[in-house]
């Protein structure tokens, strides 16, 4: 009953709330050329910043370049031109097939009593 809930809460296409908010979402990722998976931080999660390192260097320059493009247009105040943010598509994923990957490869790890690839504390 609470999975089949939750599983219609967060549906954009069954719960119109969801849709709203993924909307906004998208305009606020829109105004800055940004794509959804810019958003995670490599140095928040170990797992990302494996993901990214398995990435061809293309991908994650591209990535780069939009994170410097968003940061100085949030300097300046200012938002990407019309013609540029129909362009852009922010929920085009590139990062979630490789840390899904990394996170069963982790989990596999775990169920094995291997160490781990990567040991380090956050702070």
């Amino acid at each position: 009953m609470l999975a089949s809930f939750s599983q219609w809460f967060v549906n954009p296409r069954r719960n119109p709330l969801a849709r709203i908010h993924m909307l906004t979402i998208s305009s606020r990722l829109k105004n800055y050329g940004l794509r959804y998976d810019d958003l995670y931080d490599p140095y928040f999660d170990l797992d990302i910043k494996e993901a990214l390192a398995r990435l061809p260097q293309e991908v994650v320059d591209a990535r780069i370049q939009r994170l410097k493009r968003a940061m100085d247009l949030s300097m300046k105040h200012q938002y990407l031109p019309d013609d540029l943010q129909a362009l852009q598509t922010p929920f085009k994923s590139y990062l979630s097939d490789m840390l899904a990957l990394v996170k069963k490869e982790a989990a596999e790890r775990q169920a094995l009593g291997a160490l781990p690839i990567y040991e380090r504390t956050l702070p």
